[in-house]
């Protein structure tokens, strides 16, 4: 026998329902109840907050009630700034009421990265992103950029930095922005200052900046960071209970380099070790603390240290690579193994990526006769003739610079640990454009060098800049496979890859057009700055020396000495970087053909070969040559460029500016 439910119960029920508030937002709440991590993650299953303590803070300060418009997160790559902020900061947002929400990436891919591979799978799994999105991207053309609600009370717009005009429309409540550090200024403003502006119109709005950072003194979120409160997270030593940062200082000063896997921290009060077994739980006792509590905004600093997926011995090996440390050997690795996967290319991606820092640059290079004097002062038994390349593995390239006179050619081997020595610099008479100039470039991409113990190598490579009489470049270099000869041009961003390449139209079946294989963009900025760097070591052993042969000139170490960085601020604030001549009356060819080379080694596989890789070449270039007769036509066709001094600046085909 059945029971009706009396209606006036019913209806006051239903009329509560309807008055009630809705729930406090809770960013971290909203994370428990719609993140699960697939197998795929380190950490499958739900999302659990004890397993990452430092994100409590950083949820609050983002709830729509907190009243900061602003907050700050610089950190290092791959700890999860993407899955356990910035998606969870949208859906939570859209959770709580209507909005209109903005995303805003670097550049079109990235943004088109995180809508296809970042956001929509969260979409499809998170029940409240579900219900208010749907699982679908809607019906127009554009509904993967423009993501209306269910409701038809809201909107996710996700544009990129290089879009002005998409950063020009309508007002947004929330405004986050991803990986702003690669922002580029565009000829209509300042992305970073368009965005802001979007959250203008609501007093409640809110603006999010998440980025690992990049260069020191052009960093926008080591900008923002500075500006607000400057939050480290401090944990307790597990002997004294000392309070601190984990920072890269106090773990550089206990690492050991023939100990790898003992790295620590240690406790600046008790000198106590902090192994990584005690991290699991120092970090849960941690607490967020202001270190310049005058700041505008809340600004949080969070490093690889403190994620829970990854331990601290592979700082220390990620550390060792980038250093170019020998034997270095992960936990579990076999005694003696070398590691032949370099994660950290450079000491400016280990900053930026493991330690979350801004890496400073080279501003210029080393006095250009302190250069020369090392090279021109050393001991006799010590000095490599010009054009004799040594004997070891090296990757043999030219890069090339065309001049409306004139053609300029550098030759330099690039060996293991960035090292590289320059084997030659031409002045070859002739417009690239000439039959004459192309006979010569014909005759140094046919001819072979001589090594230290009489080997003859061929040149691997040899890059062209494409940036000035660029038909002419092109008319030259299809007379040779693109495994042979490259163009590269030099451009301008600051945050890059060092070379990616040229974009140019697709076939009809989608695939790019042959032509892609032959072309490419540099960072030269970058180039630069690492060429500088790597100038300055003196230590023939060392990373990234640079060795020269005698006999070069003045002229030469004046050229590839040539550039400064300047910083210059604008008028909305932002600080760019420019290389420009130290001094009006140097000439910077030989820097330029420097990075060419450098470029076309790249190609080679300069700075991914591994360790075996290197040691197989060095078995084959470092052998002694065979007992033959010289050749003559190879003789013959080295002298078809002698050097030649540098000439004044001239115009198209040698007319005099």
């Amino acid at each position: 026998m059945g029971f009706l439910a009396a209606a006036e119960r019913i209806v006051a029920e239903a009329l509560s329902a309807a008055m009630a508030p809705p729930p406090r937002p809770d960013i971290t709440r909203w994370c428990e109840e719609n993140i699960v991590f697939d197998e795929r993650s380190p950490l499958p299953g739900p999302f659990r907050i004890d397993r990452f303590p430092f994100l409590k803070e950083i949820h609050e300060v983002l709830s729509p009630e907190h009243p900061a418009r602003e907050v700050t997160i610089r950190g290092s790559a791959q700890w999860g700034k993407t899955v356990s902020i910035v998606n969870p900061v949208v859906g939570a947002w859209h959770e709580f009421g209507p909005l209109d929400s903005l995303v805003v990436h670097p550049t079109t891919s990235a943004a088109t990265e995180w809508a296809d591979n970042k956001w929509l799978p969260m979409r499809r799994q998170a029940p409240s992103l579900r219900r208010i999105f749907g699982e679908g991207r809607g019906d127009h053309k554009d509904a993967k950029f423009n993501q209306e609600t269910l409701a038809r009370n809201g909107s996710l717009k996700i544009t990129s930095a290089g879009s002005p005009d998409d950063l020009a429309g309508t007002s947004r409540r929330l405004v986050v922005m991803d990986d702003v550090a690669k922002f580029e200024m565009t000829p209509k403003g300042d992305p970073e200052a368009l965005a802001e502006s979007r959250a203008s119109g609501f007093e409640d709005a809110k603006v999010l900046r998440v980025s690992t950072p990049q260069i020191k003194g052009t960093c926008r979120i080591s900008r923002a960071y500075d500006r607000s409160d400057r939050r480290l997270f401090h944990v307790p030593c597990p002997h004294c209970g000392h309070e601190a940062p984990l920072t890269w200082e106090n773990f550089r000063k206990n690492l050991n380099p023939e100990r790898l896997n003992a790295a620590c921290f240690s406790c600046d009060q008790c000198g106590g070790v902090i192994e990584h077994a005690d991290k699991e739980r120092i970090v849960s006792q941690g607490r967020w603390v202001a270190h310049n509590p005058a700041g505008d905004h809340p600004g949080f600093h969070l490093w690889r240290a403190y994620a829970p997926q990854r331990d601290w011995v592979s700082i220390a090996v990620d550390y060792a690579r980038a250093m170019g440390w020998t034997a270095v050997r992960a936990s579990g690795e076999a005694e003696g193994a070398v590691a032949d996967k370099v994660e950290a290319e450079t000491e400016q991606t280990f900053f930026n990526d493991v330690l979350g820092l801004p890496f400073e640059q080279a501003s210029k290079g080393p006095d250009w006769e302190l250069l020369r004097d090392r090279v021109e002062n050393a001991p006799e038994v010590e000095g490599r003739p010009r054009g004799v390349v040594p004997s070891r593995g090296v990757i043999l390239t030219a890069g090339v610079d065309c001049q409306g006179d004139r053609t300029e050619v550098h030759v330099v081997a690039f060996g293991e640990h960035y090292r590289r020595w320059v084997v030659d610099y031409i002045v070859i008479p002739h417009h690239i454009g000439d039959d004459a100039g192309r006979l010569a470039l014909d005759a140094l991409l046919k001819t072979s060098w001589r090594t230290e113990l009489g080997l003859r190598l061929p040149l691997d490579m040899m890059a062209i800049d494409g940036g000035t009489y660029t038909e002419d470049v092109w008319s030259y270099a299809r007379r040779w496979p693109w495994s042979r000869v490259i163009i590269v041009k030099g451009a301008s961003t600051q945050n890059g890859p060092i070379m990616a390449p040229m974009k140019f139209e697709r076939r009809n079946d989608g695939q790019a057009k042959r032509r892609q294989k032959r072309a490419f963009m540099l960072n030269v900025s970058q180039l630069k700055a690492d060429f500088y760097t790597w100038l300055d070591k003196d230590d023939p052993v060392e990373r990234g020396y640079c060795d020269f042969p005698l006999g070069l000139g003045d002229e030469y170490y004046r050229q590839i000495t040539s550039e400064i960085r300047v910083l210059k601020r604008s008028r909305t604030g932002v600080v760019t970087s420019s290389w420009e001549l130290a001094e009006p009356t140097r000439r910077n060819e030989g820097l330029d053909t420097m990075n060419y080379a450098e470029a076309a080694a790249r190609r080679k596989g300069w700075t991914a070969l591994t360790a075996e890789e290197w040691d197989a070449l060095g078995a084959e270039r470092s052998a002694p040559a065979p007992d033959s007769q010289g050749d003559l036509f190879e003789q013959s066709v080295r002298a078809v460029a002698p050097p030649q001094p540098v000439l004044p600046q001239r115009g198209l085909r040698g007319q005099v500016r």
